[in-house]
């Protein structure tokens, strides 16, 4: 199943693609590679889940926000390439999560955004290799900054 078909049949709803918070760009391609600029949890509506793990919210909160920064990114590549199925796999993933000093689940948080990668692009091309940190504060206050690397498949 195409990742477009597979997020249809997931009923997931894409926020709108969002746009740079500074000089940068949301995506750029490289020799057949999609480097996404940090992105963070936008709902459809354009709002940042904000917070720090550990003190304003529960792992499982930090969880669904890294699912929702996965959304995010996906919006940015859609508009970017016109399609999710140009994708051919996820590379590299790097998440930094907004939490307390004492907090070390990061990498529970981050699967929020690990697992919906693997629902719309499957077991192979949708698992990749991953860091996942704290940090003491991000960007507009959000819970979690994510940033990834894709292939893609050839025009």
């Amino acid at each position: 199943m195409s990742a477009e078909a597979k997020l249809a049949s997931l009923g997931l709803e894409l926020p709108p693609a969002p746009k740079a918070m500074g000089l940068y760009k949301p995506v750029l391609t490289v020799d057949g590679l999609a480097y996404t600029s940090g992105h963070g949890p936008l709902s459809p509506s354009g709002e940042l889940t904000k917070g720090r793990v550990g003190a304003d919210l529960d792992t499982q909160q930090g969880y669904a926000a890294a699912r929702q920064t996965g959304l995010a990114m996906l919006a940015t590549l859609r508009a970017a390439y016109g399609s999710l199925d140009r994708v051919d796999r996820l590379v590299k993933t790097f998440g930094l999560v907004c939490c307390t000093p004492e907090y070390t689940d990061h990498p529970a948080v981050i699967n929020g955004f690990s697992e919906l990668m693997r629902e719309v692009f499957g077991e192979d091309a949708g698992v990749a290799a991953r860091s996942a940190i704290g940090a003491p504060s991000l960007p507009a206050g959000m819970a979690v900054e994510i940033e990834a690397v894709f292939a893609l498949k050839s025009e």
